[in-house]
């Protein structure tokens, strides 16, 4: 069986689980979800990096001893990441004793091969990132990395030959275009290495970490360089050294996911140079992720944990459920989703609960959820509720399957991956429109309204395949409403496997859409007005505050029917999709400068909070909006985005 084996990052115990560290593991997460569907073995590795100085600082702060502070902080890892839906296989915490054997064993090959040697260390040192600097290497006497102050280190030590290596990665890099991601990041790599690498001090005097083997001169008191043993850990998980023959089925790596911080220095210089020397091939792909940020400062506790803002992943799904109703599991879908379509990977992007919800509403609750609920519901009202004949593939669905899992072979591409995905729910929600169920229904052409139900069906079956390595609980929900028995494999992305039949179950929504704005923005436009200078009274005369404005709910409607009231000329009687299970009724003045041929299939938007009133014997549940002209017309407003579906917030 074809093997895959991926990794992330192994977090650092000083800090809390938040978005910023949840990011790459869902995207790894993905990944062996994908390679899963596609028949391959996976081997998932995540975990945390326990025995660095500033790990044992913490602690200590803390008033707890180091051996159950990182224990309990592991164990929070470990329980957020399954909360999340995070399926790894290996969770590696570094003060294992399988992971000291494994470092003591990796640096006894390279001690012996004579690439490690005992010297003395003289310059700058970071604390927080754990890092050594040249004297130029630092930004106005700060770390470059992280802008906090360095510390002076003078002490003998074991040193790296890593400038042994440096023409032979190089080399690498050439002859392996695709090995390191993105290429502006490679360009990084192959800067700082061209700069010339140094030998690097791989110990430290210190009385937490992993001691170096008993049996080396002067080894007593030191302890190994935590950015050393680290990067270890990948072959750990494999079985290294006690079992040669797992080790040997999963080394190398097919992915390393990253951050972009720790990629250039550590992951695509020191890692494959520790390699080369012991012997080992290199993996075979290292990707660095960007950033989330907060007015363009990287997400962190220290940061952003105390404003108010909630950091931990957990948390930020617990606010979608509460402002949508949602179940928590699917809200935690929802964030999965978000921060893998919002912010192409690679790239850095800015994290706002405002840019959260409107994808959640725009994205899922209207071009997902909204969809699905029609469809099931036209399945109940023209075929009781059972899937119609199998007919002919749609030919959209089988060209998003093969974009989609183009975008996650080789070098994923999550954001185009699920771009592509929702090119094929754009489609669908046009293909009910420009097909008109309802007409063919009127119009008794049932073999043509059996090909457009069974088309919808078999197309969100298909959906829910491709969206599971992204939304596995989503995923699995959609199915339990078809009435599928998906094991979400790549082999079920076929068409015509709906069976005729199958019952479709209707249900409340996936997505319940969030209707309140959201507080982080609330609070905003309190503390706008409470700069404002202060206003006479009689200047205030017809105005309203934004909580008056914010009562209004606007939507999106499409006009699916439109009539002549039986009993008023300047009255239109409408039917409108607003997104909800069946059309509204909407009486409207407008037949003054409106037909209803004119209106048919035609986007508006609806006032969707309006208390239901009876106009001329006809309840009208809702109000249009239009502007009047200068001569004397009345013009809907009408949206031009195709994005903007039956449903959509208007805001």
């Amino acid at each position: 069986m074809d093997n895959f084996f991926v990794t992330t990052p192994i977090y650092y115990v000083n800090d809390v689980p938040h978005i910023g560290t949840a990011y790459p593991t869902i995207a790894a997460d993905i990944i062996a979800r994908y390679n899963r569907q596609k028949g391959r073995e996976v081997l998932f590795s995540t975990g945390t990096d326990e025995n660095a100085v500033k790990v044992a600082r913490v602690a200590v702060s803390k008033g707890i001893e180091v051996e159950p502070f990182v224990k309990e902080m592991a164990e929070d890892f470990m329980r957020t990441w399954k909360k999340m839906h995070i399926d790894y296989d290996v969770f590696i915490r570094t003060s294992e004793e399988r992971h000291h054997k494994a470092v003591t064993e990796f640096l006894d090959i390279l001690y012996k091969k004579g690439d490690i040697y005992y010297s003395e260390y003289e310059g700058w040192y970071c604390v927080p990132c754990e890092t050594h600097f040249l004297e130029g290497q630092l930004k106005d006497g700060l770390c470059p990395d992280c802008n906090r102050p360095v510390e002076w280190m003078k002490e003998p030590g074991y040193f790296f030959a890593l400038s042994k290596y440096q023409d032979e990665i190089l080399k690498y890099i050439e002859k392996n275009p695709d090995w390191l991601q993105p290429d502006f990041r490679k360009n990084e790599v192959l800067s700082f290495i061209k700069g010339g690498l140094k030998d690097i001090n791989i110990t430290r005097k210190a009385d937490w970490g992993i001691k170096l083997p008993a049996d080396w001169p002067n080894s007593e008191g030191l302890v190994v360089y935590v950015w050393y043993d680290a990067v270890i850990n990948y072959m750990t998980v494999t079985g290294f050294p006690t079992d040669d023959e797992k080790s040997g089925k999963w080394w190398p790596a097919d992915s390393h996911i990253v951050g972009k911080d720790i990629f250039t220095r550590f992951h695509a210089t020191l890692w494959p140079a520790m390699l080369l020397s012991a012997g080992f091939k290199l993996p075979k792909q290292i990707t660095a992720h960007g950033f989330w940020t907060m007015g363009g400062e990287k997400i962190s506790k220290s940061k952003h944990g105390g404003k108010g803002f909630k950091i931990n992943p957990l948390d930020l799904s617990q606010e979608i459920a509460d402002a949508s109703g949602a179940d928590i599991d699917v809200a935690i879908d929802s964030l999965r989703y978000f921060v893998m379509r919002e912010m192409p990977f690679g790239s850095d992007g800015d994290f706002s609960l405002e840019a959260l919800f409107r994808r959640y509403n725009s994205d899922l609750a209207n071009d997902l959820g909204n969809l699905m609920n029609r469809v099931i519901t036209m399945a109940q009202k023209y075929f009781d509720g059972k899937s119609p004949e199998p007919s002919a593939p749609l030919a959209e669905a089988l060209v998003a399957i093969q974009k989609t899992c183009g975008e996650l072979d080789g070098t994923p591409s999550f954001t185009e991956a699920l771009k592509n995905i929702w090119e094929l729910l754009s489609y669908l929600n046009r293909y009910i429109e420009e097909q008109a169920p309802w007409k063919l229904q009127k119009e008794g052409k049932t073999e043509e309204l059996s090909v457009v139900i069974y088309n919808l069906i078999e197309s969100l079956r298909i959906v829910s395949v491709l969206l599971y390595p992204f939304m596995p609980i989503v995923a699995k929900e959609m199915a339990k409403r078809l009435h599928t028995s998906c094991e979400f494999k790549a082999d079920e992305l076929v068409w015509g496997l709906m069976p005729k039949g199958n019952e479709i179950s209707s249900s409340s929504a996936i997505f319940p859409r969030i209707i309140e704005k959201n507080e982080e923005s609330e609070t905003a436009a309190k503390v706008e007005q409470k700069k404002e200078e202060p206003v006479k009274k009689e200047e205030l005369s017809g105005l309203i505050g934004i909580e008056d404005f914010m009562k209004v709910k606007l939507s999106i409607g499409q006009v699916v029917q439109a009539k002549k009231h039986p009993d008023a000329e300047k009255l239109l009687l409408l039917q409108v999709d607003v997104g909800e299970e069946k059309p509204r009724q909407i009486v409207s003045g407008i037949a003054t400068w409106y037909t209803p041929e004119d209106l048919v299939g035609k986007h508006i938007v609806v006032v969707m909070n309006l208390k239901p009133a009876k106009l001329r014997g006809e309840m009208s549940e809702g109000m249009l909006l239009a502007a009047t002209c200068p001569d004397g017309t009345v013009s809907l407003l009408m949206p031009n985005s195709e994005k903007a579906v039956p449903g959509s917030e208007v805001r």
